[in-house]
């Protein structure tokens, strides 16, 4: 465990005077560096405003202003936005979303549907519609009733396609489908091909299901759009949000959805309102810090950098794929992912012994088994990350020695 007492930049620093790249953006959530000074600065600015009150019965304007600029970046058709505190919360209430849109209508829909593989949070409903044993083992007797489909490939979208057809035309139960677009990050950064998922995403759309997007990892710009959905003909009806959302300044979360599913709950029956409420829901400081970050997600100069990563990342892709330790590569957006050639389980010793390789060279990473990856904030350099792609390079080489 390493005890750590200052960041910045793309940089951490423990108490023995250590210095770290932050090679995954620290899960996914410091996409423009550690203490961005624009994200500070809002911070401090609202602190001395307005800094907690309860999003009932008040609204304000820090949440306003995130909603008016989130509102006008997301895909085609997102129009309302229910605020939370963390993926799994955001999760949550897409699935509540999606459940409930039917059961106000008097349509008994009970199933959800989603990717083998795909995880989506630790909370219970989360957890249900997540496919990794390794994490819910202990309560997969207590999950939701989910149905899951094999990820969409060349080989295999036709017999999706014929599946689906047939399952869903004979009991049309199914309420939603939830969905990792692009890039499943914890099944190890597994990708899959926008064209597949698309005619998946078109079946269950003809037959009434609502398309859940998770893109709380995949969201703001790191598969090489805003979302990963910008790269799909099929929209999704219901969006989840978080991690870089703040730029992982403070934790919070948002559940989008389309104008249709806002008004199967705006009623006079009060059963009808979608009953979930969090105490730090719209927290006014994250408000602050979620706006300024949306501000870097479209600043010309920040966007350049992370189309600069791309090339790099895909270049390293394609140089180390005849490498020998290497099983398979790949890369998508700011997102680089490769697959060594050994077997080793995803959390062991191994995996330790890689993990502790790389700090003691001055790189964070998180291997997932045999897979690692890199994700770096959108502010790395050239040079920065071909440190880390040389220290990728140092490694493929030592394997022999280290297994």
């Amino acid at each position: 465990m390493t005890a750590l007492v200052r960041s910045e930049g793309i940089y951490l620093f423990d108490e023995e005077g250590n210095r770290y790249m932050d090679g995954i953006s620290s899960w996914y959530t410091t996409v423009y560096g550690h203490r961005h000074p624009h994200i500070v600065d809002a911070m401090k600015h609202q602190l001395d405003q307005l800094d907690q009150v309860v999003f009932s019965g008040f609204t304000h304007e820090p949440a306003v202003l995130l909603s008016e600029k989130l509102a006008a970046l997301l895909p085609v058709g997102q129009q309302k936005l229910f605020f939370s505190d963390n993926g799994s919360t955001a999760v949550e209430i897409g699935i509540k979303m999606a459940l409930q849109y039917f059961h106000n209508q008097g349509q008994p829909k009970t199933v959800l549907m989603a990717l083998n593989d795909g995880f989506h949070g630790d909370t219970f409903g989360a957890m249900s519609v997540s496919g990794l044993s390794v994490y819910n083992g202990p309560f997969e007797a207590h999950l939701m009733q989910v149905e899951r489909i094999e990820v969409p490939r060349q080989d295999n979208i036709q017999g999706l396609i014929d599946h689906l057809e047939a399952r869903l035309s004979d009991r049309p139960d199914v309420a939603g489908f939830i969905y990792e677009p692009l890039v499943q990050g914890a099944a190890a950064m597994q990708m899959h091909e926008a064209e597949h998922l698309d005619q998946i995403l078109a079946v269950l759309r003809k037959h009434g299901v609502l398309l859940i997007a998770d893109e709380v990892m995949t969201g703001f710009g790191k598969t090489g759009t805003l979302w990963a959905s910008d790269q799909l003909q099929v929209k999704p009806d219901i969006m989840c949000l978080s991690k870089a959302l703040t730029a992982g300044a403070l934790p919070m979360a948002v559940t989008t959805c389309t104008q249709q599913i806002y008004d199967a709950f705006y009623s006079d029956h009060t059963a009808h309102g979608l009953f979930h409420g969090h105490t730090y829901t719209a927290h006014p400081l994250a408000c602050a810090a979620a706006t300024a970050a949306l501000d870097l997600a479209v600043d010309p100069e920040v966007v350049q950098r992370r189309k600069n990563i791309e090339v790099m990342q895909a270049a390293y892709a394609t140089k180390r794929a005849g490498h020998p330790q290497v099983a398979r590569i790949r890369a998508k957006g700011v997102i680089m992912a490769l697959d060594l050639a050994v077997e080793i389980p995803r959390y062991g010793s191994f995996r330790d012994t890689m993990y502790r390789w790389f700090m003691d060279r001055g790189l964070s990473i998180r291997p997932l088994g045999a897979t690692l990856y890199l994700m770096p904030p959108f502010i790395t350099t050239a040079e920065e990350l071909q440190q880390m792609h040389d220290l990728f390079d140092q490694f493929l080489d030592e394997i022999p020695q280290l297994m």
